[in-house]
Order: structure tokens, then C-alpha cells, then sequence
């Protein structure tokens, strides 16, 4: 899809050139776009960018593959292959040409309904990092949405939440009437769902590779009962640009108000953004309506990302939603409790701070409060004289006067930077 416009800054200097580079990607080795905004690109180059683009196309277009699942599962489970080197459902007429290849054989309906346990995830850290929620973290989602009211999800980057809302709702219980949409940019999961359930998507730049068909499909499911009882899930990548993903997300948004142009109005579509705590700030710049909740989402196949571990070995991962936090019930078994005073669930390490008057931890351990600083500060942090805040205790005094990246003067990152214009 569309390239995003970056600028390349260097110390001292206000002005910064700014190119084109992929909008997933962020290892040249993955894609080696890269155009400077000013530059004139020859015909001949563009059509070798073209050429690249068509060889690298996937085997069969979405409604092919639709097709082809629908020959799969009328196939005796004898001849039901999965080709591991590939990541493709196989047809019979299909097994010589993967003859050299690993595949799985006698593939059930069960393992067909849960897709992303039978793909390889796709773990680059810089270009898709897949991680996929632990069943701890996908059924308490799915709980409090339904819990909440909720009827549709609109399921951005979450395959597993998805998959599960799907299978619960092809076991045809009567209770059960949520509907999910997933939006992704793993284009393998078209071999296992329709349009009306998946749209290939890329969220850093509101692409959506089936054009004007896939778009509408999403419209239509967001704006079903007048908008109501619909909400977004989403769970982006945590490399990713804050300030490209929340540009879609409010493009989404203004598609669910039913206008195609952002800041129409106010209105906000309900939304859960996981993401870690530390880029709580950043999410907040561009959605000030957002809380976060202090719910710790885990993941299987992340080494660290687990529940239940201490210190700096826990979960960073949290919820951060434009939802009242009161009506975000955390599970009291797994030590959430209500704070009276905060109208919200926390930890139960998360002691209420009499001072900020409020639930200051972050990370799920008790801080402390810094008179000096004003504000409560990790429990490992010291208040440095030097340095004027609060830090490690063993750190290197002076750092942070070597200043803004950027202008070059003390009192703000590079990121905050007035001289730097943000494209």
C-alpha cells in the first residue's frame, strides 16, 4: 500500500529532509523502498518497482481461496495436507508439486477453525511481529465484551480474539450472538475466512489491499445498527509509529460516524488499543479521552509478555480505552481490586497515593512518592540531586543535559521537539 512520509533530521539542524519509506516494514532488509520526497523517479524505475510489486503477489486472490477451502473441507480427512513451507492449504491435485516440502497431514475441522494455531506466526520484530493473546487474555476480552453489550468486534491485528469469537459462534449457542470482522495484513488468514470475515489490511496507513469492495465491507459492519453495539480491538505491533496507527484508527473511526473525513465531529467509536504502559503518553496526544486499565495482557509465544511474573519479567501489555473505567471489571481471583476513590479497577499493588490522589503504578508494583519531583516514581528510583529527578541509582549524572537530538537544547526529546515538523 501507500508509502509513509518520514523525515531524516540530524543534530543542530531545524530542517530535515524528508523521504518515503514502507509503511510496514522498518528493516530495509524486508523492503527496500525508499524515495526522497523531492526526488524525480525515471519511467524505467517505476516500471521495475512495478514488476517487483506484481512478482510478489500471492499465489491465488481471496476469492480463490474461499473456492479452494470449500474443496478443502468436502476432502476426506486422508487427504486433508497442510504444506508447513508454504503456509497453504493443499488440494490433492496439488501434492506433487510440495512432494519435497514438510506438510501436516489429516487436518481436522477443529484445527481449521483455529487458524492461527496451525500458521507459523510471523515474528520479525520489525515487520510483523505476531504475537498472539494466551487464552487467559483472549477469553477475558471476549467476556467483557459481551458482558459490556457488545455485538460486533471489529477485530484490528487480533486473529486469535477472532478465531475465537467465530468458533463460539458456529457451535450455534443461543446465548451467543457476537459477530467479529478481522482486519490484518497477514494475508494467509483468506484461506480459512470470506470477505464478510476478513479484509486485508495494512493499519500503519488505512490500506486496505481489496479496494473499494473490502472498504465497504467494513463500513457495512461498522455502521449495522446504527452504529450501536460495535467496538474496535485492536493490537498493533509495539514498534510501531503511535502517530501513524492512531491517524487510522480515526480513519476507521470516521468511517463508523459515516463520513470518510476525520474530525467531522467528536464522537468516538469504542475502542480497546493494547499496547505497553510506556506509551501511554504518546496515545494520549492523540486520544486524550483514553484511560488505561491496569489488566495485564499476556501472549503464548512471547518469552517475557507472561502473567504473573515479577518485577521487570511481568507483562507490560495494557488496555487503553475511551470506555468509563468504572465498567471495566477486572478479575478479583487473579488480585485486581475496585478503588473507591479512583472509580476503577487496579492492582493489588497499586496503592491509591493520598498526595496525586490517584492509583500511580504502572507496572503493577507499589511506587512511591517523590516530594521533590511531585509525583509518584518506580520503588527502585532514587531523587538525584544532580540531575534534579528522580532515576536508578546507579546511572550517569549529566545525561540528560546533552539535549534535544534535534535543536539541540536541553529539556525535551527529539520526538517533543517545537523545531520538528511532524510529517
Amino acid at each position: 500500500g501507500p508509502a509513509l512520509l518520514f523525515v531524516k533530521t540530524s543534530q543542530g539542524k531545524e530542517e530535515g529532509r524528508r523521504f518515503y519509506a514502507c509503511s510496514a516494514c522498518r528493516d530495509r532488509k524486508d523492503c527496500n523502498f525508499f524515495q526522497w520526497e523531492d526526488e524525480k523517479v525515471s519511467e524505467a524505475r517505476l516500471a521495475a518497482r512495478e514488476e517487483y510489486n506484481r512478482s510478489h503477489q500471492p499465489c491465488f486472490t481471496h476469492r480463490q481461496n474461499v473456492d479452494r477451502y470449500k474443496n478443502f473441507v468436502l476432502l476426506p480427512l486422508s487427504k486433508r495436507r497442510f504444506c508447513q513451507e508454504c503456509q497453504q492449504l493443499l488440494l490433492p491435485a496439488e501434492w506433487k508439486k510440495h512432494s519435497d516440502h514438510q506438510f501436516l497431514c489429516d487436518i481436522t475441522t477443529a484445527q481449521l477453525k483455529s487458524p492461527s494455531q496451525l500458521l507459523y506466526p510471523l515474528e520479525n520484530k520489525k515487520t510483523n511481529a505476531q504475537y498472539l493473546f494466551a487464552d487467559r487474555s483472549c477469553q477475558f476480552l471476549l467476556n467483557l465484551l459481551t458482558d459490556l453489550g457488545f455485538r460486533r468486534v471489529l477485530s484490528v491485528g487480533t486473529p486469535r480474539l477472532h478465531e475465537m469469537i467465530q468458533s463460539k459462534a458456529s457451535q450455534e449457542e443461543e446465548e451467543f450472538n457476537v459477530r467479529s470482522l478481522l482486519l490484518d495484513i497477514d494475508f494467509r488468514y483468506s484461506q480459512f475466512y470470506t470477505e464478510d470475515e476478513f479484509c486485508h489490511y495494512n493499519m500503519f496507513n488505512h490500506h486496505f489491499f481489496g479496494g473499494e469492495a473490502a472498504r465497504e465491507t467494513c463500513r457495512k459492519f461498522l455502521c449495522e445498527e446504527n452504529g450501536e453495539r460495535v467496538i474496535m480491538v485492536t493490537d498493533p505491533p509495539f514498534g510501531g509509529l503511535v502517530e501513524a496507527l492512531a491517524s487510522s484508527f480515526k480513519k476507521l473511526m470516521a468511517m463508523w460516524r459515516g463520513t470518510e473525513k476525520e474530525g467531522h465531529d467528536n464522537r468516538e467509536m469504542p475502542m480497546f488499543w493494547i499496547f505497553p504502559y510506556f506509551f501511554e503518553s504518546r496515545i494520549l496526544d492523540f486520544f486524550p479521552s483514553f484511560s488505561m486499565m491496569d489488566y495485564q495482557v499476556d501472549y503464548d509465544n512471547h518469552a517475557l509478555y507472561k502473567h504473573g511474573k515479577t518485577g521487570r519479567r511481568q507483562s507490560p501489555v495494557r488496555i487503553f480505552t475511551n470506555l468509563t473505567p468504572s465498567v471495566i471489571v477486572l478479575p478479583e481471583e487473579e488480585g485486581y481490586r475496585f478503588c473507591t476513590v479512583c472509580q476503577r479497577y487496579v492492582s493489588s499493588g497499586n496503592q491509591h497515593c493520598e498526595i496525586c490522589n490517584s492509583c500511580t503504578s504502572k507496572d503493577g508494583r507499589r511506587w512511591k512518592h517523590c516530594v521533590l519531583c511531585k509525583k509518584c516514581v518506580k520503588p527502585s528510583w532514587f531523587h538525584c540531586d544532580n540531575c534534579k529527578c528522580c532515576t536508578l541509582e546507579k546511572h550517569s549524572c549529566g545525561k540528560s543535559d546533552s539535549g534535544c537530538f534535534v535543536c539541540g537544547k536541553a529539556g525535551h526529546k527529539r520526538s517533543a521537539c517545537p523545531s520538528l515538523t511532524h510529517s
